[in-house]
């Protein structure tokens, strides 16, 4: 066993194996979706803190081609994550009903934000769709289809996905890929390692994610980064890896972060797998 890393009391159960279905987009057709919505709601929830240069956009494509558009999504959500900037007001000019993640303030009079772990579950507490959509708020091409494209496994399949997760190309400093640092060199090689039947989750900490509602039943969302990383494990330890889908949305652009900022992300992302792999950081 490594150095650092200590067995747990009592080690999971391990994932039932089962294969994880990839689609694209293009494969969902928007009309198809709403006619087997069926009366399902659909809700769409964006996590965002102090993203007020981009949050009104996609906000807006949600908004004008899914809600008014196509009547696909019912339910358009904001969590701000106590933002310092105008993420709030930007979002509800842009047409989403806003909540805060929680009521604390600090010392200095303002908001304390909860993570992501913390909106997320604020979000989903908000949220009344049978069906769940989330996306990143940071995102600069956010287009219709990765609404569409995430939900088209779980609206058009036989009812076994109870997950979906994006993947897609990551530009950076002008290569057209590259992106997705911590996912590359972090979370696919423990995955690999600790949990081999996720292995061929091309990008385990997307943003970008769809599920059933009841499929978090008895799951605890963790607080901060590691929130992507232990909902895919979670979900896959309940009802095994054949109920994990993925969908590739193309190309996905946002603000790529300086090695500094990644580094609480890498040991939150580590930590999430870890403990469900019963081993603790010593």
């Amino acid at each position: 066993m490594a150095a650092g890393v200590a067995s747990g009391e009592n080690a999971p159960v391990r994932i039932a194996a089962g294969p994880i279905a990839t689609f694209h987009h293009l494969q969902f057709d928007p009309e198809v979706l709403v006619a087997a919505k069926r009366g399902r709601r659909v809700s769409v929830c964006v996590p965002a803190r102090d993203e007020e240069a981009t949050v009104g956009a996609v906000v807006t494509v949600v908004r004008e081609a899914l809600v008014e558009g196509l009547g696909l999504v019912d339910e358009l959500v904001v969590v701000d994550d106590g933002s310092l900037d105008a993420t709030a007001a930007a979002a509800a000019a842009a047409g989403a009903r806003v909540v805060a993640s929680g009521p604390d303030l600090g010392p200095d009079g303002r908001p304390v934000a909860l993570g992501k772990g913390g909106a997320l579950r604020r979000g989903l507490e908000a949220t009344s769709g049978e069906l769940v959509v989330l996306l990143d708020a940071d995102v600069t091409n956010v287009a219709p289809h990765f609404v569409t494209g995430l939900l088209g496994p779980l609206l058009a399949g036989d009812g076994e996905v109870a997950l979906v997760k994006a993947f897609y190309n990551r530009p950076i400093d002008g290569a057209p890929t590259g992106g997705g640092r911590v996912t590359e060199l972090v979370a696919r090689p423990l995955l690999a390692e600790l949990f081999p039947e996720l292995a061929t989750v091309r990008q385990p900490l997307a943003g970008e994610t769809a599920l059933r509602r009841e499929a978090l039943e008895g799951v605890e969302l963790d607080e901060g980064y590691g929130v992507e990383m232990g909902l895919l494990v979670d979900v896959a330890l309940r009802h095994g890896a054949g109920a994990v889908a993925q969908v590739d949305l193309g190309e996905r652009v946002h603000r790529n972060r300086p090695l500094a900022e990644l580094v609480p992300q890498a040991r939150a992302v580590m930590a999430s797998a870890l403990a469900r792999a019963g081993l603790a950081v010593a």
